[in-house]
């Protein structure tokens, strides 16, 4: 988020004569912010995720010591379907590799949105110095 502190004189006298917001700075700051809540949003969907996929590394774990012979309870919707083994563990490796995927597909997205995070933050700073704070 965009916030302002107050300058002191130094500040005041080292930037000189204070620099005008034109209408495209103004869009880059409201793009920044836009981009700054799209990043909390997935960095949650990615905090999400990541339990998911780590849940589904312990129920991998777990399976492993049932013995192949026996059926084992999988949830589809909301419904629990005793299967064999074999294809419990096929079926949970399916899950997890759309997870994986779902999972890269976001930090793929995160990373674009960081560095054209960036990118405005240079051209803000480069334009206004210590006039704007732009730090998340």
């Amino acid at each position: 988020m965009m916030s302002r502190r107050m300058l002191t004189k130094e500040d005041e006298d080292a930037m000189g004569d204070e620099v005008e917001v034109r209408r495209e700075d103004q869009d880059k700051i409201n793009k920044f912010s836009r981009l700054h809540q799209h990043e909390l949003l997935i960095e949650e969907e990615l905090k999400t995720k990541n339990k998911e996929k780590e849940e589904l590394d312990d129920i991998t774990t777990e399976l492993e010591l049932v013995d192949e012979d026996d059926t084992v309870p999988y949830k589809v919707g909301d419904a629990f379907f005793h299967i064999p083994l074999p294809q419990a563990q096929e079926l949970l490796g399916i899950s997890t590799a759309k997870l994986e995927e779902e999972i890269e597909a976001l930090e793929d997205k995160l990373s674009s949105i960081r560095g054209e995070m960036t990118q405005i933050k240079v051209e803000l700073y480069a334009r206004f110095g210590k006039a704007i704070n732009l730090e998340t």
